[in-house]
This record gives structure tokens, sequence and C-alpha cells, in this order.
């Protein structure tokens, strides 16, 4: 993410006031015809997803936006990210990064690699590379974008585009320690999967708020991927099975 503006130097980080792994399942995604199905893995080959976004189908995102966090009104900043697909001998895996415990937006959550558009950027892929770059040395020469998911509207106030990006090489990456806690990766297939898709349900008063969850355990290590990450990857399943 870019240095930190004037504005928000000095705010503490906003955690989202519960913990998102103790929230109780959506009994109404129990139903496999709910979830859906996995996607073929024919359509998750570079070749695949290039022909996808190239023409995409009609289709329609499942979900778009989060409830926007108190004290976070005001016009929607613009910002971008990279979803990072490598090219892997197995098949390919989604790039995620755990930002660090300190970030004003997002502290400590699984993200992808992004941030706010800036002066200088030409459309939002330049915003994403830019930014992928930034936080973990991945030169934007070594991805290829392919396209966009549909705008998702987070909890913290930004507009974010999300840019779908295939590197077909083995990167060193050099992750900034400010931005960023650690970097992992997932398979695709795993997260185009609605076997490991949660859908948890919080209820305050008379309010019902749901966000979808897609626990990953790698090297004994379990990374909790939820809100915005998680709602953008469910509409990247959506793209791929319609």
């Amino acid at each position: 993410m870019s240095a930190m503006p004037p504005e928000d130097r000095g705010r503490r980080a906003r955690l989202p006031g519960f913990d998102p792994e103790t929230v109780p399942f959506d009994p109404d995604f129990a139903d496999p015809q709910v979830r859906g199905a996995a996607v073929a893995a024919s359509a998750m080959a570079p070749a695949a997803l290039r022909a996808r976004f190239a023409n995409p189908p009609d289709w329609q995102p499942e979900i778009t936006a989060d409830g926007r966090l108190p004290g976070r009104g005001g016009p929607l900043r613009p910002a971008a990210v990279l979803v990072p697909l490598l090219v892997r001998s197995s098949g390919l895996s989604v790039l995620l990064t755990e930002r660090s415990a300190h970030l004003t937006d997002h502290a400590g959550q699984i993200s992808f690699p992004g941030g706010r558009v800036e002066q200088g950027d030409h459309d939002a892929a330049a915003t994403a590379l830019r930014e992928a770059d930034e936080e973990l040395g991945l030169g934007a020469a070594l991805v290829e974008t392919l396209g966009a998911l549909p705008l998702y509207l987070t909890a913290t106030g930004f507009s974010v585009t999300p840019v779908v990006g295939l590197i077909d090489a083995d990167p060193v990456l050099r992750p900034d320690p400010f931005e960023v806690a650690a970097v992992f990766e997932v398979p695709l297939p795993f997260l185009m999967d609605p076997a490991n898709h949660q859908r948890r349900m919080l209820v305050d008063g008379a309010v019902r708020r749901t966000f979808y969850a897609m626990p990953y355990v790698a090297a004994g290590r379990r990374h909790f991927i939820w809100g915005a990450t998680a709602a953008m990857l469910r509409n990247f399943y959506h793209l791929l099975r319609a």
C-alpha cells in the first residue's frame, strides 16, 4: 500500500469489533445446492481464464458491498487490488498477504496486495500493479493482467477494483515489513470449491449481517480469509461458473 496520507497518520488501527472466527454459521448456506458446485479444473487453466475475461459471460456478482463502519461515512475512495494467480506445475495458486497489525485499515487481515488510487495511475490495473510492487516487490513486468472483477465497496469506505493477473514465473518477493506481516499461497481449486466456503451470520439487535470466509491451513498455520477478500473470491467463483 502507498505511504499513509496525512489524514490517516496518527489514527489507530480499527478492528472489526468482533472475532470473525467465533461468529455463527449462516444456516441458510448449509445446503450444497445453495453453496454451488466446484469450478471445473479445465476452467482454471491459464488459457481458459484468458478466454473468460476476453469474452465474459452474462453473470451477476453475489455480493458487492460491506456495511460501512461507524465513523467511515463520506465519499468512497477509489482503490484497486491485484488478484495474483501464480502458475505452478500443480496448477494455479492465489498469492495472499497478511496485513501488519498496526495498519489503520483491515489490520491483521488477509488481503490481496493493493491500495488507494494515486495521481498518475492511469487506470485500476496501474494502481494494482504499483501497489503489488510496493508491498511485495512484485514487478509489473511479471504480471499478465487478464481483466477485472466487479467493484467492491468495503466497510472502511473504499471502492475497490479487483484486477486479476497471471504470473507465469517464480518471483522473488521482497515484502515490505511495514505493511505485510506474511505472504502465502492458496491453491485456486481450493478457493473455487464452495465446500471450502463459509457464510457467517452476525446478528446485532434487528441488524443481520453476513460475510464469507474461506479458512485455509498450510504448514500447520490457519489463515482465516474473510470479509472483502473472501467476497471478491466468491464473485470470482461465480464468474468462472457462469
